[in-house]
């Protein structure tokens, strides 16, 4: 009876461990992520805008996504550390936010209000080039009017 009161407890803490451990276990192994909405000033969504998230924790140092038609985007599977996240869209002000720091299974809300930027121009110039004629060859002289009468 003795081995069987062993064998039972023996078994209560491996089960005990697997309970208290296994959670623990698999929290430290759920994904991070950083995710939100781009706006302009005026409140309205901005489909398009480009996102990076750079860190030194990530092996490729930059994941980029693309925000979708309502402003939304979302960078998922991220490893835990601190990233700078930049948004960037033409005739826009770049806006960046640094130093947000990603703990396990964390998804971090980062919302950018992006400012209208210099306008970019661009000018084309059209003009047809003066006609040289290649085929005849000829010298031409211009003579003035009191050199001719004299």
């Amino acid at each position: 009876m003795s081995n069987a009161c062993t064998r039972v407890a023996g078994a209560s803490l491996v089960a005990l461990a697997c309970v208290v451990l296994f959670p623990s276990a698999t929290w430290a192994q759920q994904a991070s992520g950083i995710a939100g909405v781009v706006r302009d000033t005026s409140g309205g969504v901005l489909p398009g805008v480009t996102v990076e998230a750079a860190s030194p924790a990530l092996i490729e140092k930059v994941r980029t996504v693309v925000t979708d038609g309502e402003g939304r985007y979302n960078l998922v599977d991220l490893r835990i550390g601190t990233y700078t996240v930049t948004f960037s869209f033409a005739g826009f002000n770049t806006f960046k936010r640094a130093g947000i720091a990603l703990t396990a299974g964390f998804t971090a809300t980062v919302n950018a209000d992006m400012q209208v930027g210099a306008l970019e121009e661009t000018v084309t110039v059209t003009g047809a080039a003066p006609l040289v004629d290649t085929q005849s060859v000829r010298q031409q002289k211009v003579i003035s009017s009191e050199l001719a009468f004299r």
